[in-house]
């Protein structure tokens, strides 16, 4: 292929970001500027020649701006192959003149919705010429130049003045590329908001998903796997990848998913007492509040010391520098927190590998979403998990019921438990996880697993007796038999919180009973697989 030398440029867009430099330089190539409205207008008001596009239809500008580029003359002139007899026949026959480059970026739909605006102003920013003439130019690449980021400007005019004027075939094709990648990304944001916003459809017939890169990864969970992270595009929640990164090395794509289980996790507890988590391997393994972070911190690396080597720490309070100093006493991949002050700087600032981020606060738990998951031959989409347990709904199924201290600890325990692989057991003591057993394939395992880190935590930190003595347990699910509470049991938790539902409910009572247990009931289970 070919280089195509511009001799004529449809400029028509909303960011006038880099525009009138654009205009500039093409002038400086001899580029005929064809434009619309406010394009045409700020080239104008920059001393530049412009002919307004019904020069070139024969038609004006119409139906408030809706009808401009929809015509034979714009798109035969992006369509027509050059070196086809009959195209270039009905070209002279018409009157039509070849459009060489095009530069269009689409009305901003994204921004009018996340403004709040009403449906009328939505359905006016529905951009139709737009994407007509983008996809016209990016059909006939081998000819025609299609720019619709004003970050390509740059590269746009580089080629020009590499290629005397000219652009080659490798960048019109990847510039075709991209720009179906646009026009794809903005139906797909129009056809999410009428399905999701106007019409209530949580499930509609067709889905459609737009994502912009934000970077490429090292590699995925594996080194032989390759991986890259992306944000949604539209309106959507702050997270981990608009983060600001401090310091450390790059982050994986292990670094992004651990660091967003803890953020998920922190976020419960936003409007609570400074609060640290700690996350290996997408498991919190300790999880503690205080009256300030350093003592939130030590409480929840008392918790399980060993996982928490390598570990990842999520804040909901800016860091300060007396918890900063604590945490790089141990090896930590990634800090989390909303803010860190000159001092928590300046103290990770010697671990030069660790990885600061920094978010524009925390995202709200109870919020609505939808999760999915690719498995082989289809898609499971579902709404995100963000069922709340409040005091009021909890129901007391024993004889005994809970203290006050034991209701605080069961509800720290629960709000945990979501966020632990199941099958989840947690105990927690006065704000502070006590031992958290995960992933296991019955209950009874986890509680066992989760009551032997506890013993270990005593054993290593010289207390009298393990945390769990005295503390409540949380399950994720039901206990569909009585030995999983009575490890509990075991354990010394003198009370529990879990779902119900189960047939054998009444068997389970009974044995909390005859312990002496207090146990409430959620009616709400939080499964994470």
């Amino acid at each position: 292929m070919t280089d195509v030398k511009i001799g004529r440029a449809l400029l028509s867009v909303s960011d006038k970001t880099g525009l009138v430099e654009l205009g500039k330089e093409l002038a400086r190539h001899g580029v005929a500027l064809v434009s619309t409205g406010g394009t045409a207008k700020a080239l104008r008001d920059a001393g530049l020649d412009v002919s307004d596009i019904s020069d070139l239809t024969g038609f004006p500008e119409m139906m408030d701006g809706r009808v401009k580029t929809l015509h034979p003359k714009v798109h035969g002139g992006l369509l027509a192959v050059r070196n086809n007899a009959e195209h270039v026949a009905s070209m002279t026959e018409h009157d039509i003149a070849p459009i060489d480059l095009v530069v269009v970026n689409l009305y901003p739909f994204a921004q009018t919705v996340a403004r709040g605006a009403d449906r009328d102003e939505i359905i006016e920013n529905i951009d139709i010429g737009g994407p007509s003439i983008v996809r016209s130019a990016a059909k006939n690449h081998e000819s025609v130049t299609i720019v619709t980021d004003p970050a390509d400007y740059g590269r746009l005019i580089e080629e020009m003045n590499t290629h005397g004027g000219a652009t080659t075939y490798d960048f019109r094709r990847l510039c075709a590329a991209k720009a179906y990648a646009a026009t794809a990304a903005y139906d797909s944001m129009i056809s999410s908001w009428f399905a999701y916003a106007d019409q209530g459809q949580k499930f509609p017939p067709v889905r459609s998903m737009s994502s912009t890169l934000s970077s490429t990864l090292r590699y995925g969970e594996n080194p032989h796997q390759d991986a890259a992270i992306y944000f949604p595009m539209g309106p959507h929640t702050s997270g981990l990848p608009q983060a600001s990164q401090v310091q450390g090395k790059e982050l994986s794509y292990n670094n992004y998913n651990d660091a967003n289980a803890a953020l998920e996790l922190v976020a419960e507890f936003r409007d609570g007492p400074p609060t640290v988590v700690i996350v290996k391997h997408a498991n919190p393994c300790g999880v503690a509040t205080g009256e300030t972070l350093a003592e939130a911190y030590k409480n929840a690396l008392e918790c399980d010391s060993v996982s928490a080597f390598g570990g990842i720490i999520a804040c909901n309070r800016p860091l300060d520098g007396e918890t900063a100093e604590a945490i790089t006493e141990i090896f930590t991949e990634v800090v989390v927190a909303p803010g860190a002050d000159d001092a928590a700087k300046a103290a990770f600032a010697k671990k030069k590998n660790l990885r600061l981020l920094l978010t524009d606060g925390l995202p709200d738990p109870a919020r609505p979403g939808q999760q999915v998951a690719i498995i082989a031959g289809g898609v499971l989409v579902q709404d995100r998990d963000n069922g709340q347990v409040t005091r009021d709904m909890l129901k007391v199924v024993t004889k005994r019921a809970p203290t006050q201290q034991e209701l605080d600890d069961c509800m720290f325990a629960w709000t945990v438990a979501k966020h632990v692989k199941s099958n989840a057991i947690v105990y927690a003591k006065d704000g502070a996880t006590a031992g958290i057993g995960a992933g296991q394939m019955n209950r009874r395992d986890s509680s066992r697993i989760a009551a032997a880190k506890a013993k270990e935590a005593a054993e290593t930190y010289g207390w009298a007796q393990p945390h769990t003595m005295g503390s409540a347990v949380a399950s994720d699910a039901f206990f569909p038999f009585a030995d999983g509470l009575m490890a509990a049991v075991e354990a010394g938790a003198t009370a529990v919180i879990q779902p119900g539902g189960s047939m054998r409910d009444e068997e389970v009572i009974a044995a909390a009973d005859e312990a002496g247990l207090a146990m409430v009931f959620t009616g709400m289970r939080h499964f994470r697989h």
